[in-house]
């Protein structure tokens, strides 16, 4: 196999994940730059492999998007609104309700909840809304609010994050989403996103919950202004708090869409970097056990491909996603069951349905919803 790689300038790289050695910034830097996308990929799929065997996971699951209102406006969202801007919307408690609801006809295991930074809501307002799922479909796991709008909530709580975080899982609260780390170099926040939650902050938070037993995502956003350092330093920064902690389940890159964005004159991320950043992320990220390829950011056909480097999951049936289509994906509102199965298996994978916790259902998953 090492004559795969005797003209690389990656054969060094290779040579140590052989012989179980982790991958440092230098390593990473060399990757990052490389343009020699087959040999990364030849890497990322042999660690995937290893890891999860021929397995591609997919969750039957509903995302409600609560409200775009948020005091944050961040340079890279769509989706975001004032209170009295066009377009801007909250959504009542009947109407969330109704729409959690709907797991019951779809089958989902999940709900994954998330929204904007409401400069009004109480503190009460996120309590009755797990709490409220959580009783009427104590069967589905909640997966809600990053650690962005924990860290808000402690806020206007007047608690800790520790605090705030054991109310919502006495509520019902099941796991937190990797959403809102962005890219933690102080240097783009605060050309990007000056009023957000600092990147120690999200980490910090993360630190907090995986401490009272809840598991998490991890994210980061590229495909902007990011520069090889940004995207490393990001890498090791959650590859440190997992060896810390072991609560994150998956990493997942999520490429920027600059449409209706103010930084919209910027291009989409090519297919080449979209996969990069997914290999870079299972290369590195030795002690994350997944790497989920979000299909509404990436597209259809290149989640398919990414499932050849270093990807493991490609999310699920998503329903009524609303933040992404914001900024333009031009991917479907969901994708059903039958659709998921049928990628993943011309892709030469094994399709498992998985819950919220990396736990396999056993139903037929040829019912498509």
């Amino acid at each position: 196999m090492e004559k795969l790689f005797a003209d690389s300038e990656l054969a060094d790289i290779f040579a140590k994940l052989q012989n179980g050695e982790r991958l440092n910034f230098d390593d990473g830097i060399k990757l990052y730059n490389s343009y020699d996308i087959n040999h990364i990929g030849f890497m990322a799929n042999t660690v995937r492999e290893q890891k999860n065997n021929n397995n591609a996971y997919y969750i039957i699951n509903r995302h409600i998007n609560y409200s775009n209102i948020c005091k944050n406006r961040c340079k890279f969202c769509a989706f975001s609104r004032d209170k009295d801007e066009d377009g801007s919307y909250v959504m009542d408690m009947e109407e969330i309700m109704q729409r959690a609801s709907l797991v019951l006809k779809d089958g989902s295991t999940e709900l994954h909840i998330v929204g904007g930074l409401h400069p009004d809501f109480k503190f009460d307002y996120y309590i009755k809304m797990i709490g409220e799922i959580h009783s009427r479909f104590p069967h589905v796991h909640i997966q809600a609010f990053t650690a962005v709008e924990i860290a808000h909530l402690a806020e206007i709580a007047g608690m800790s994050v520790h605090d705030t975080l054991m109310e919502l899982k006495n509520a019902g609260l099941g796991s937190l989403p990797g959403g809102g780390a962005e890219v933690f170099s102080p240097r783009l926040r605060e050309k990007l996103c000056p009023e957000k939650l600092s990147g120690e902050g999200w980490l910090n938070v993360m630190r907090e919950a995986h401490n009272i037993g809840f598991k998490s995502n991890a994210t980061m956003l590229y495909g902007h202004i990011e520069a090889a350092e940004d995207v490393i330093n990001h890498l090791l920064a959650l590859r440190n708090l997992q060896d810390e902690t072991n609560g994150f389940l998956s990493f997942i890159p999520l490429a920027f869409h600059p449409k209706n964005t103010e930084l919209s004159e910027l291009s989409r991320t090519t297919g080449f970097y979209d996969l990069k950043m997914l290999a870079l992320g299972r290369l590195m990220l030795d002690n994350f056990p997944h790497i989920k390829a979000f299909w509404i950011m990436l597209g259809i056909k290149l989640a398919q491909v990414s499932l050849s480097f270093g990807v493991d999951d490609i999310d699920g049936t998503v329903s009524e996603e609303k933040i992404t289509h914001s900024a333009g994906a031009d991917t479907p509102e969901s994708l059903s069951v039958a659709e998921l199965v049928n990628l993943i298996k011309e892709a030469g994978r094994v399709p498992v349905e998985r819950d919220t916790l990396y736990e396999t259902q056993n139903r037929n998953s040829t019912v498509a919803v």
